[in-house]
């Protein structure tokens, strides 16, 4: 299959959200990737239910939400009922990873786990059967803009490994500081889902660069 392209609103224009939203319904872009961040389990606050609410309004793609919080547990039906179509909770702040990940499941919604730079990608043997994606975090999580880890080639080496052991279906996703001059090195290295922020948002031309991205 194609890789996917997950444009994050996190670094869209928040005062013209919806034209923002029209524009990549009307792109090549498969996904659209929310950030959704509590100021605690990272340093920056983004928005919560009715950010969530008001996109899904306008969206005609399907929403990545990413929860970059403590305890998701608690929210994760409220976010549902906002609009998501995909749960990624952390595996850092999530003490019972198998019960979360089946709450989701019984929202009738994709599950999937985040793990940060530092984390090792061997801690999900255990769950990435039972999982539908695992994104893997090529940025420290809380700001868009930041530049790419390299190890994160490496990371993916590991999951694809798993993924071919554990689990075939599993889609394997990275997030931070993917653009065009890197793209094609980590689909070849098992990325199938791609976000992608500032690389869209800073260029004039946005659709065109999700395109680039898309036929990289």
């Amino acid at each position: 299959m194609s890789h996917l392209i997950a444009p994050s609103i996190l670094t869209a224009d928040f005062g013209n959200l919806q034209r923002d939203v029209e524009m990549i319904n009307k792109s090549e872009a498969d996904w659209i990737h929310v950030d959704v961040m509590d100021g605690m389990f990272v340093p920056n606050i983004s928005f919560g239910f009715p950010v969530v609410t008001a996109v899904k309004k306008h969206a005609t793609k399907p929403l990545d939400v990413h929860l970059m919080i403590v305890d998701p547990d608690r929210y994760l039906a409220r976010f549902k009922d906002a609009g998501a179509d995909s749960i990624t909770v952390h595996y850092e702040t999530c003490p019972h990873l198998h019960r979360t990940i089946q709450a989701i499941k019984e929202l009738g919604i994709r599950a999937s786990v985040a793990i940060n730079p530092h984390t090792p990608v061997a801690l999900l043997e255990d769950i990435v059967a039972d999982l539908d994606m695992v994104l893997i975090m090529s940025v420290n999580p809380g700001f868009g803009a930041q530049h790419f880890i390299e190890h994160t080639y490496k990371k993916l080496a590991d999951i694809k490994a798993m993924k071919r052991r554990y689990n075939t279906e599993l889609v394997i996703e990275v997030d931070g500081g993917v653009d065009e001059h890197n793209i094609a090195r980590l689909v070849e290295a098992g990325a199938d889902m791609l976000v992608a922020g500032n690389s869209v948002f800073s260029q004039v031309d946005k659709i065109g660069a999700i395109a680039k991205l898309k036929n990289a």
